[in-house]
């Protein structure tokens, strides 16, 4: 009769076993259908380790990758459109970047309008920044360097249009047509578009509220057309002088 009672407690304790192994396999369900549905494998590798040094001390079922991995490419892209893609902070401080410009522009455009001044002054956002460009005759007079004297208030509003904080950088750029200026004071385009360029960037500087070391001025000639130089209009097109405002991130690359 003893003998009978010691095997009736032992056939009542087998039980624990299964019904372990049913737990643990059950859980290890639920942690799959719940990295399944977040798609974040990182997450369900850090969960499965928690959880195997909890229940197991060792190593077992939770220790294999995440089934997400080897989920069909088709499912793993339509889940990865459904979740909001991140910005890096780069991207975040470009974006940022390229919205002040679009002020800039927005602002310029604006007094542009307001003076009348378009097709002689327009603006243009481009790869490099935010461009400025004036045409021949709003500044200068043909074949000349010298600032119209009705056209220093125009520069002094450009001036203030283009104070930012922190300050951006400036690059004043003069061009000609390919016309020779020939002249005792610009014997070549390359003296005029030069001149142009500095002494509008000059006047600009007037204004203690711009840096000027963030300021350069550069003569391209009749090298860098944007129209073609065999038609009047063409070559008046060309004679111009530029201001490129620069992104914050181009400072940083050079």
């Amino acid at each position: 009769m003893k003998r009978k009672k010691k095997h009736e407690e032992h056939v009542d304790e087998a039980w624990l076993l299964p019904y372990a192994d049913i737990l643990t396999l059950l859980l290890a369900l639920f942690i799959v259908l719940f990295a399944a549905s977040e798609v974040d494998s990182k997450k369900f590798q850090a969960i499965s380790s928690s959880f195997n040094s909890e229940l197991q001390g060792g190593t077992g079922i939770l220790d294999q990758e995440a089934p997400v991995e080897s989920l069909d490419p088709s499912t793993t892209a339509k889940l990865n459109e459904d979740l909001p893609s991140g910005e890096s902070e780069e991207e975040i401080l470009a974006a940022k970047d390229q919205q002040e410009l679009e002020d800039f522009q927005t602002k310029i455009e604006a007094y542009i309008d307001e003076k009348g001044l378009s097709p002689r002054l327009q603006t243009e956002m481009t790869v490099k920044g935010l461009m400025i460009t004036i045409r021949e005759g709003v500044l200068f007079e043909s074949g000349s360097a010298d600032i119209i004297g009705g056209s220093q208030t125009i520069a002094d509003e450009i001036s203030n249009l283009l104070v930012s904080d922190p300050p951006r950088m400036i690059f004043i750029e003069g061009h000609t047509d390919n016309i020779p200026a020939g002249t005792k004071e610009y014997p070549t385009n390359w003296e005029l578009s030069s001149a142009r360029a500095i002494n509008f960037m000059k006047i600009l500087l007037e204004n203690d509220k711009l840096d000027p070391e963030k300021f350069s001025a550069t003569g391209y000639s009749e090298y860098h057309p944007i129209a073609t130089n065999d038609t009047p209009e063409g070559r008046t097109e060309n004679r111009r002088v530029e201001v490129l405002i620069s992104p914050y991130e181009k400072e940083t690359e050079e």
